[in-house]
């Protein structure tokens, strides 16, 4: 296959060895009115490892961790988290996943210390036990001294420490992050990069990233998804991968637009310059 040349869907796409799955996505199916998003998208997270869900804007990865977390309800395809069908006992599964979104959705009136409070009631935390997992995190992620100023007089950076805080708290067993790094500082962003490292090769969770920085993939996901145009395109390491698409010796990048159309990318950019 030649370098630039966008794959079509696969049904030969590598796995990982069998294995306890903290997630499983098998089929799944969505669409927006007549216009399709997911066409029968299929993969695959191991306990004890990250796996990086990458795409151009577009592809479908927000609608995936959506559907997978129960905001939105697809089309078709199964869903299993830690081995259940969420379907069967959805509220039992929520207090097993934690999810930050793209543009999380916090409550702005309340502030940061009454917000993570109020989420540890939703999962039932005991009163130590909460203090000192808040405190831990009010610490690690340079909040202390903020806490009880408003959301809503929170720069961007502060809310995604503040969502991120909220999603592991319960200390989940499946964690799904869409961007979750976005507004970040460099020590923040290392500080979690370290911790996703810790959570799972100590305590076996499994990580669903998602991000457009393609050199954190590189170095953070054990394994990457790329979808595109809603449907899995490619799946494998990041050394699998640029094997694949003809480009070895170079960075992820260039793996991933190659598998997603590069050479029509490149001939955009060379009419702009004419």
């Amino acid at each position: 296959m030649a370098a630039g040349e966008p794959l079509g869907p696969r049904a030969d796409v590598a796995r990982p060895s069998p294995g306890p799955w903290a997630l499983e996505v098998e089929g799944l199916v969505k669409s927006y009115g007549s216009t399709p998003a997911l066409r029968g998208v299929s993969f695959a997270v191991p306990a004890g490892s990250i796996v990086g869900l990458l795409g151009p804007n577009g592809a479908g990865k927000s609608t995936v961790m959506k559907a997978i977390v129960g905001v939105l309800r697809p089309d078709g395809g199964r869903l299993r988290i830690l081995g259940t069908d969420f379907r069967t006992d959805p509220l039992e599964l929520k207090h097993r996943v934690g999810y930050v979104p793209e543009s999380p959705a916090l409550y702005e009136f309340l502030t940061g210390a009454e917000y993570l409070d109020f989420v540890s009631d939703l999962y039932g935390l005991p009163a130590a036990l909460r203090a000192h997992r808040i405190g831990t995190f009010l610490d690690a992620l340079e909040l202390r001294g903020h806490e009880n100023s408003l959301i809503s007089g929170y720069s961007n950076g502060m809310k995604q420490k503040i969502a991120l805080t909220a999603a592991l708290l319960h200390r989940p067993r499946l964690l799904i992050l869409d961007e979750a790094l976005n507004g970040l500082d460099p020590r923040a962003a290392r500080i979690v990069k370290e911790l996703l490292a810790k959570l799972t090769r100590e305590e076996g969770i499994g990580v669903l990233f998602s991000t457009h920085v393609l050199d954190i993939a590189e170095a953070v996901c054990d394994r990457v998804v790329i979808l595109y145009r809603g449907v899995v395109v490619a799946e494998g390491t990041a050394a699998e991968l640029k094997r694949r698409s003809g480009t070895p010796n170079s960075g992820l990048e260039e793996a991933f637009l190659a598998l997603t159309g590069g050479d029509s990318l490149r001939e955009v950019v060379a009419a702009l310059l004419r």
